[in-house]
């Protein structure tokens, strides 16, 4: 990573790519096209679509799960993504303050990350550790994406709000260096808006788009900015498997680019003239 913060170099990409798409990394052996290896798929799976993104986003879990070789996969296609290219690591950490450290160090020291997913549940001491960085961001889940995310983060709390708004109100005032951004689902575009109006000038990360069914038009026009950006659109599986037969990197980059290009005419739909 450069000396500039996240949100510049966020923003260096999405114009020079003319994308908000971010492509999320979370390689499954199972829809790994066959007699292609972990390493070479994501190799090409970027290869593909590194002029069409504006950030990509490895998921944890997926390399976890493969024991040694998933940390080895990890740390190579770190060290191969595009360097123009911010890098998003979706951990979606939470827990006490002072595990909260280890996990600060390992994402953005150790990996070098230049943003993360974290989750709010244990309050503002837990994510401080990660809001001490200021040029790192910190995208703190506000409203998933999953069919049952309503289950809490829908609940009413004092003042008649949902929590999930309440969240939105409070990471802010956690927010020590213009670092923080918020994860509201593709899949609840009201809420999104919701969010938007609180957090007029925070990037939002909206999953959900292609394999959940997300809204991506009416969520990327409730997630823009005053200046129709800031609204990343996270593909994942839509991306990576669709196809698993050997154009699975033609594939890739179509669906790519036909995101791409949707997520801009909806932005074109909220900037008058």
């Amino acid at each position: 990573m450069g000396t500039s913060s996240f949100l510049e170099r966020l923003h260096a990409a999405a114009r020079s790519n003319d994308s908000w798409l971010c492509v999320g990394l979370d390689p499954d052996p199972a829809l790994v096209p066959g007699g292609v290896g972990i390493d070479a798929f994501l190799r090409g799976i970027v290869e593909a679509t590194r002029d069409l993104v504006c950030c990509y986003k490895p998921n944890l879990a997926y390399f976890e799960a493969l024991g040694l070789p998933g940390q080895q996969a990890l740390r190579a296609l770190l060290s191969d993504l595009p360097r123009e290219i911010p890098v998003l690591v979706d951990a979606k950490r939470g827990d006490t303050p002072q595990t909260m450290r280890a996990y600060a160090r390992a994402i953005f020291e150790d990996l070098d990350a230049d943003a993360v997913t974290v989750n709010p549940y244990l309050g503002g001491d837990a994510l401080e550790p990660f809001f001490v960085y200021p040029d790192r961001g910190v995208f703190v889940l506000c409203k998933t994406s999953n069919p049952s995310a309503g289950e809490i983060q829908d609940l009413v709390v004092d003042g008649g709000e949902p929590l999930f708004l309440r969240v939105a109100r409070r990471a802010m005032t956690w927010d020590r260096h213009g670092t923080l951004g918020l994860v509201v689902g593709a899949t609840y575009p009201a809420d999104v808006a919701a969010v938007r109006r609180i957090a007029p000038r925070v990037p939002i990360l909206l999953p959900g788009v292609g394999e959940q069914a997300g809204d991506l038009p009416h969520s990327v026009q409730a997630g823009v900015d005053g200046e129709g950006q800031r609204a990343i659109v996270n593909a994942s599986r839509s991306v990576l498997y669709a196809s698993v037969d050997a154009d699975w990197q033609a594939a890739a980059r179509a669906e790519a680019d036909n995101l791409r290009l949707a997520i801009n005419r909806a932005r074109a739909a909220t900037v008058p003239g």
